[in-house]
């Protein structure tokens, strides 16, 4: 039995799928500014500060009911504001009392806004 964890100490992937890959570059590449690695017939590469994101392309992208990407930002407002002038569109959800740029604010302090990529992915900005 090992003493000490395998991966405590290794970086982590991240990995998204996309049924377009062009519309997946487009967005990661343009609109969220993450920088291109690689591209191949498997996957897109972004380095998405230190860590890889692999969007990986699939015959039918499932889309889960739940956030698959976030990200920790320092200003929740403007980060928005300019994604949204970028041309990424919040979510609203009903019930859960977001501000009118669809932040949500926790009861712990933290402050998060949804936002989806071209195949239905949820993806967030949290303020903490």
């Amino acid at each position: 039995m090992s003493t000490g964890s395998p991966l405590g100490s290794e970086k982590i992937m991240a990995f998204v799928g996309t049924q377009d890959a062009a519309k997946a570059r487009a967005f990661y590449q343009d609109t969220l500014g993450l920088r291109l690695i690689s591209e191949d017939h498997f996957a897109l590469a972004f380095d998405a500060h230190g860590i890889m994101l692999r969007v990986t392309n699939v015959g039918k992208a499932v889309v889960a009911p739940y956030t698959v990407l976030g990200w920790e930002i320092k200003d929740i407002a403007a980060t928005v504001k300019a994604l949204q002038e970028a041309g990424v569109k919040f979510e609203h959800y009903e019930g859960l009392g977001q501000d009118e740029l669809g932040v949500w604010h926790a009861p712990g302090g933290a402050k998060v806004a949804w936002f989806k990529d071209p195949d239905g992915n949820t993806l967030s900005v949290t303020q903490l």
